[in-house]
Protein backbone atom coordinates (compact mmCIF):
# COMPACT_ATOMS: atom_id res chain seq x y z
CA UNK A 1 0.00 0.00 0.00
CA UNK A 2 2.91 2.45 0.64
CA UNK A 3 3.78 1.43 -2.83
CA UNK A 4 0.77 3.03 -4.30
CA UNK A 5 0.45 6.16 -1.95
CA UNK A 6 4.27 7.03 -3.23
CA UNK A 7 3.78 6.64 -6.85
CA UNK A 8 0.62 8.81 -6.28
CA UNK A 9 2.37 11.57 -4.46
CA UNK A 10 5.46 11.78 -7.16
CA UNK A 11 4.19 10.37 -10.56
CA UNK A 12 6.22 12.21 -12.66
CA UNK A 13 9.61 11.07 -11.14
CA UNK A 14 8.55 6.94 -11.65
CA UNK A 15 9.34 6.67 -14.94
CA UNK A 16 13.04 6.89 -14.16
CA UNK A 17 13.05 4.97 -11.22
CA UNK A 18 10.44 2.12 -12.23
CA UNK A 19 10.99 -0.30 -15.27
CA UNK A 20 7.61 -0.79 -15.77
CA UNK A 21 4.24 0.72 -15.59
CA UNK A 22 3.45 1.42 -11.90
CA UNK A 23 0.68 -1.26 -10.67
CA UNK A 24 -2.68 -0.16 -11.69
CA UNK A 25 -4.69 -2.66 -9.56
CA UNK A 26 -4.94 -4.40 -5.93
CA UNK A 27 -7.10 -6.58 -4.46
CA UNK A 28 -7.82 -7.10 -0.54
CA UNK A 29 -8.84 -10.59 0.72
CA UNK A 30 -10.52 -10.29 3.88
CA UNK A 31 -12.43 -12.96 5.95
CA UNK A 32 -15.30 -10.05 6.26
CA UNK A 33 -15.65 -6.64 4.82
CA UNK A 34 -16.20 -5.07 7.95
CA UNK A 35 -12.38 -6.11 8.68
CA UNK A 36 -11.18 -3.98 6.49
CA UNK A 37 -12.70 -0.37 7.61
CA UNK A 38 -9.92 1.07 9.63
CA UNK A 39 -7.21 0.32 6.78
CA UNK A 40 -9.70 2.41 3.90
CA UNK A 41 -9.46 5.30 6.89
CA UNK A 42 -5.96 4.89 7.20
CA UNK A 43 -5.61 4.87 2.92
CA UNK A 44 -7.90 8.21 2.92
CA UNK A 45 -5.62 9.94 5.43
CA UNK A 46 -2.19 8.50 3.51
CA UNK A 47 -3.45 9.29 -0.06
CA UNK A 48 -3.40 12.46 -1.50
CA UNK A 49 -5.90 10.87 -3.94
CA UNK A 50 -9.48 11.45 -4.24
CA UNK A 51 -11.84 8.02 -2.57
CA UNK A 52 -14.27 6.76 -5.22
CA UNK A 53 -16.12 4.05 -3.32
CA UNK A 54 -18.58 1.53 -4.71
CA UNK A 55 -20.18 -1.48 -3.96
CA UNK A 56 -19.59 -4.27 -6.58
CA UNK A 57 -24.00 -5.27 -6.11
CA UNK A 58 -24.72 -1.07 -6.87
CA UNK A 59 -23.58 -1.52 -10.39
CA UNK A 60 -26.30 -4.86 -10.93
CA UNK A 61 -29.35 -2.69 -11.56
CA UNK A 62 -32.68 -3.47 -12.81
CA UNK A 63 -32.22 -2.39 -16.76
CA UNK A 64 -30.48 -4.01 -19.20
CA UNK A 65 -27.20 -1.61 -19.96
CA UNK A 66 -27.44 0.20 -16.89
CA UNK A 67 -24.55 -1.74 -14.93
CA UNK A 68 -21.98 -0.99 -18.06
CA UNK A 69 -22.61 2.31 -18.34
CA UNK A 70 -22.30 2.67 -14.28
CA UNK A 71 -18.68 0.99 -14.54
CA UNK A 72 -17.60 3.64 -17.68
CA UNK A 73 -19.29 6.40 -15.36
CA UNK A 74 -16.93 5.46 -12.38
CA UNK A 75 -13.86 5.35 -14.06
CA UNK A 76 -14.29 8.62 -16.27
CA UNK A 77 -15.27 10.40 -12.90
CA UNK A 78 -11.16 9.19 -11.93
CA UNK A 79 -9.90 9.82 -14.79
CA UNK A 80 -11.25 13.34 -14.87
CA UNK A 81 -10.28 13.42 -10.83
CA UNK A 82 -6.79 12.38 -10.73
CA UNK A 83 -4.91 11.24 -9.00
CA UNK A 84 -8.11 8.93 -7.78
CA UNK A 85 -8.69 5.83 -6.31
CA UNK A 86 -11.40 3.50 -7.20
CA UNK A 87 -12.25 1.03 -4.70
CA UNK A 88 -14.70 -1.62 -5.06
CA UNK A 89 -16.21 -3.68 -2.68
CA UNK A 90 -17.63 -7.16 -2.84
CA UNK A 91 -15.92 -7.22 -6.03
CA UNK A 92 -17.53 -11.04 -6.02
CA UNK A 93 -21.17 -9.46 -6.44
CA UNK A 94 -19.96 -9.01 -10.82
CA UNK A 95 -16.86 -10.26 -11.07
CA UNK A 96 -17.87 -14.63 -9.97
CA UNK A 97 -15.76 -16.94 -12.59
CA UNK A 98 -17.54 -17.50 -15.82
CA UNK A 99 -20.44 -19.75 -16.90
CA UNK A 100 -22.83 -20.26 -19.68
CA UNK A 101 -25.43 -17.48 -18.93
CA UNK A 102 -28.90 -18.92 -17.97
CA UNK A 103 -30.83 -15.65 -17.46
CA UNK A 104 -30.95 -12.57 -18.66
CA UNK A 105 -29.43 -11.16 -15.20
CA UNK A 106 -26.29 -13.16 -15.63
CA UNK A 107 -25.70 -12.12 -18.34
CA UNK A 108 -25.92 -8.42 -17.78
CA UNK A 109 -23.38 -9.57 -14.93
CA UNK A 110 -21.05 -11.04 -17.20
CA UNK A 111 -21.34 -8.10 -19.28
CA UNK A 112 -20.47 -6.20 -16.61
CA UNK A 113 -17.29 -7.72 -15.48
CA UNK A 114 -16.51 -7.32 -19.18
CA UNK A 115 -16.64 -3.64 -19.22
CA UNK A 116 -14.71 -3.40 -16.15
CA UNK A 117 -12.27 -5.24 -17.58
CA UNK A 118 -12.32 -3.22 -20.77
CA UNK A 119 -11.83 0.12 -18.71
CA UNK A 120 -9.02 -1.51 -16.59
CA UNK A 121 -7.23 -2.13 -19.68
CA UNK A 122 -7.52 0.67 -21.37
CA UNK A 123 -5.73 3.02 -19.00
CA UNK A 124 -3.72 5.80 -19.85
CA UNK A 125 -0.63 5.53 -18.84
CA UNK A 126 0.05 9.32 -17.88
CA UNK A 127 -3.69 9.05 -15.86
CA UNK A 128 -2.84 8.66 -11.96
CA UNK A 129 -5.71 6.03 -11.71
CA UNK A 130 -5.88 3.44 -8.98
CA UNK A 131 -8.04 0.29 -8.59
CA UNK A 132 -8.64 -1.19 -5.05
CA UNK A 133 -10.91 -4.20 -4.54
CA UNK A 134 -12.32 -6.25 -1.81
CA UNK A 135 -13.31 -9.15 -1.23
CA UNK A 136 -14.14 -12.37 1.29
CA UNK A 137 -14.61 -14.87 -1.54
CA UNK A 138 -11.64 -15.12 -3.89
CA UNK A 139 -11.90 -18.19 -4.35
CA UNK A 140 -15.02 -17.31 -6.59
CA UNK A 141 -13.25 -14.33 -8.56
CA UNK A 142 -12.91 -14.95 -12.51
CA UNK A 143 -9.06 -15.66 -13.17
CA UNK A 144 -8.98 -13.27 -15.98
CA UNK A 145 -9.47 -10.53 -13.38
CA UNK A 146 -6.50 -11.79 -11.53
CA UNK A 147 -3.70 -11.72 -13.96
CA UNK A 148 -1.10 -9.62 -13.43
CA UNK A 149 -1.64 -6.30 -15.82
CA UNK A 150 -5.11 -6.06 -13.72
CA UNK A 151 -4.67 -7.15 -10.22
CA UNK A 152 -1.18 -6.62 -9.67
CA UNK A 153 -0.90 -7.38 -5.99
CA UNK A 154 -3.21 -9.45 -3.52
CA UNK A 155 -3.31 -8.96 0.05
CA UNK A 156 -4.90 -11.21 2.28
CA UNK A 157 -6.10 -10.59 5.68
CA UNK A 158 -6.22 -13.68 7.16
CA UNK A 159 -8.60 -14.73 11.04
CA UNK A 160 -6.75 -13.08 14.09
CA UNK A 161 -4.37 -15.36 15.93
CA UNK A 162 -5.00 -15.29 19.59
CA UNK A 163 -2.94 -12.58 20.61
CA UNK A 164 -4.45 -10.37 18.30
CA UNK A 165 -8.49 -11.58 19.11
CA UNK A 166 -7.27 -10.71 22.67
CA UNK A 167 -6.11 -7.25 21.98
CA UNK A 168 -9.69 -6.92 19.70
CA UNK A 169 -12.00 -8.32 22.36
CA UNK A 170 -10.12 -5.46 25.00
CA UNK A 171 -10.50 -2.88 22.53
CA UNK A 172 -14.46 -3.42 22.01
CA UNK A 173 -15.10 -4.01 25.55
CA UNK A 174 -13.27 -1.33 26.76
CA UNK A 175 -15.91 1.31 27.31
CA UNK A 176 -18.12 -1.59 28.18
CA UNK A 177 -19.53 -2.53 31.75
CA UNK A 178 -19.18 -6.02 32.24
CA UNK A 179 -19.61 -8.06 35.03
CA UNK A 180 -16.12 -9.33 37.02
CA UNK A 181 -17.38 -13.06 35.86
CA UNK A 182 -16.74 -11.99 32.39
CA UNK A 183 -13.86 -13.75 31.09
CA UNK A 184 -12.78 -12.74 28.21
CA UNK A 185 -9.76 -14.91 28.43
CA UNK A 186 -11.97 -17.96 27.73
CA UNK A 187 -13.96 -16.55 24.32
CA UNK A 188 -10.15 -16.14 22.83
CA UNK A 189 -8.58 -19.67 24.01
CA UNK A 190 -11.36 -21.02 21.88
CA UNK A 191 -11.09 -22.90 18.87
CA UNK A 192 -13.52 -21.55 16.55
CA UNK A 193 -12.68 -19.25 13.68
CA UNK A 194 -13.66 -16.03 14.70
CA UNK A 195 -13.03 -12.17 12.38
CA UNK A 196 -12.45 -9.04 13.70
CA UNK A 197 -16.04 -8.52 12.60
CA UNK A 198 -17.38 -11.66 14.40
CA UNK A 199 -15.51 -10.22 17.92
CA UNK A 200 -17.30 -6.63 17.53
CA UNK A 201 -20.95 -8.68 16.70
CA UNK A 202 -20.25 -10.76 19.81
CA UNK A 203 -19.90 -7.84 22.07
CA UNK A 204 -22.34 -5.94 20.28
CA UNK A 205 -24.99 -8.34 21.06
CA UNK A 206 -23.69 -9.16 24.49
CA UNK A 207 -24.74 -5.13 24.87
CA UNK A 208 -28.19 -5.31 23.27
CA UNK A 209 -28.72 -8.86 25.97
CA UNK A 210 -28.51 -7.03 28.36
CA UNK A 211 -30.33 -3.86 27.23
CA UNK A 212 -33.31 -5.70 26.48
CA UNK A 213 -33.51 -6.88 30.07
CA UNK A 214 -33.26 -3.67 31.54
CA UNK A 215 -29.33 -4.14 32.63
CA UNK A 216 -27.11 -1.27 33.06
CA UNK A 217 -24.00 -4.26 33.24
CA UNK A 218 -23.17 -7.22 30.48
CA UNK A 219 -23.03 -10.80 32.47
CA UNK A 220 -20.86 -14.05 31.24
CA UNK A 221 -24.47 -15.37 30.14
CA UNK A 222 -24.48 -13.35 27.44
CA UNK A 223 -21.47 -12.98 26.20
CA UNK A 224 -21.97 -17.09 26.44
CA UNK A 225 -25.37 -16.47 24.12
CA UNK A 226 -24.05 -13.61 22.02
CA UNK A 227 -20.81 -15.90 21.22
CA UNK A 228 -23.26 -19.24 20.26
CA UNK A 229 -25.38 -16.97 18.22
CA UNK A 230 -22.59 -15.68 15.97
CA UNK A 231 -20.98 -18.76 15.75
CA UNK A 232 -24.06 -20.55 14.28
CA UNK A 233 -24.74 -17.73 11.82
CA UNK A 234 -21.17 -18.01 10.33
CA UNK A 235 -21.36 -21.79 9.90
CA UNK A 236 -24.56 -21.64 8.17
CA UNK A 237 -23.23 -18.72 5.95
CA UNK A 238 -20.22 -21.23 5.08
CA UNK A 239 -22.75 -24.40 4.59
CA UNK A 240 -24.62 -21.69 2.33
CA UNK A 241 -21.44 -21.02 -0.21
CA UNK A 242 -19.88 -25.00 -0.06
Amino acid sequence: MEDIVAVEKSPEEMPAILTSRPQTGLSFLAPEPEDLEDLYSRYKVLSPAAFIRVVGSEFVQKYLGEGPRMVRDVFRLAKENAPAIIFIDEIDAIATKRFDAQTGADREVQRILLELLNQMDGFDQNVNVKVIMATNRADTLDPALLRPGRLDRKIEFPLPDRRQKRLVFSTITSNMNLSEEVDLEDYVARPDKISGADINSICQEAGMLAVRENRYIVLAKDFEKAYKTVIKKDEQEHEFYK
